[in-house]
């Protein structure tokens, strides 16, 4: 059963007349007949007597008018309420995010766009980075954040922050003394985590190479991400090589510059279809909000 069926039904029932109601339903008569079989067939029941010359509505005919005249009304209201929820729902930008660095690096600019264009609603992505790239092409989200040197396939990438990379380690680790950190004091800095290949950008994933040098296996603890690395830091079991990301530093760490290493590009990739005024605007507002966060860092210094 569907509506087509019923509303051929409901203009044959008015008119009494097949012709009649073909021609205001805009369809051909054998088209209004074939769909009243197939109604009849379904319900097994005659709706109709049917003559050469007239058309009368059995006492079944008459039972259905009222269930199919309910459902067509349920139906034309089903419609006009999705419709009317279409026209009313909020303007989505959806971004894609690998850990916590990132919706904290979000923060500022979401402010700014909430006060801005308060039609729009962020929805928040949290999911690894694998899977990321997969919803980006797919087109479910419209940006993730990457660095310049890992933009996923055929995606476009705009830069939001240059971003210098740090050593981070507790207050009370032994490299916690200095202002700035060569590799070779990292060599000699203790146990160091690390992250696996894909969640470090190439660029990082080189300082941390360095970094771990020819260290014994017991000296280095592998990471599967940020997550689980920064604790272990947070404890003092070890240091780490992380890009010194706006707005997402910690309390109770120190954040100590490399200077022998340029800083990486960050920002976000997206897809060409998917370069909408919204999306150009949101990367404006993060670019912005990204130097005023890198600026407060340098005034931090290493920070504590």
């Amino acid at each position: 059963m569907n509506t087509t069926q019923l509303e051929c039904f409901m203009e044959v029932a008015n008119f009494l007349n097949f012709s009649r109601a073909a021609e205001h339903l805009r369809i051909t008569q054998p088209a209004v007949s074939h769909q009243i079989t197939a109604l009849e067939d379904e319900l097994g029941v005659k709706l109709f007597q049917r003559t050469s010359k007239s058309v009368r509505l059995t006492k079944e005919g008459y039972l259905f008018t009222q269930y199919a005249g309910e459902i067509l009304k349920l139906s034309r209201l089903s419609k006009a309420r999705m419709k009317e929820t279409q026209q009313t729902a909020p303007t989505r930008l959806v971004i894609g995010c690998r850990n916590p660095t990132e919706l904290r690096f979000l923060v500022p600019a979401l402010r700014q766009l909430r006060t801005d264009q308060p039609e729009v609603l962020p929805v928040l992505r949290l999911i690894p980075f694998d899977s990321l790239e997969n919803l980006l092409a797919e087109g479910e989200i419209h940006m993730m954040f990457s660095y310049q040197e890992a933009v996923p396939a055929k995606a476009k990438y705009r830069e939001v922050a240059q971003v210098r990379m740090v050593c981070i380690c507790s207050e009370k680790h032994p490299l916690a003394e200095y202002e700035t950190l060569t590799i070779q004091q990292l060599l000699e800095g203790g146990r160091i985590a690390a992250c696996r290949p894909r969640v470090c950008p190439p660029g990082l994933l080189a300082v941390q190479n360095q970094a771990i040098g020819v260290r014994e296996t017991q000296e280095i603890l592998f990471c599967d991400n940020q997550e689980v690395m920064l604790p272990l830091v947070e404890a003092g079991y070890a240091f780490a090589v992380i890009a010194d990301t706006p707005y997402a530093r910690l309390p109770g760490l120190r954040y100590i510059p490399l200077p022998e290493f340029e800083p990486l590009s960050f920002g976000a990739s997206y897809m060409p279809e998917g370069n909408s005024p919204l999306l150009r605007r949101f990367l404006t507002l993060l670019r912005e909000s990204a130097a005023h966060g890198a600026q407060r860092q340098e005034k931090e210094g290493p920070g504590l």
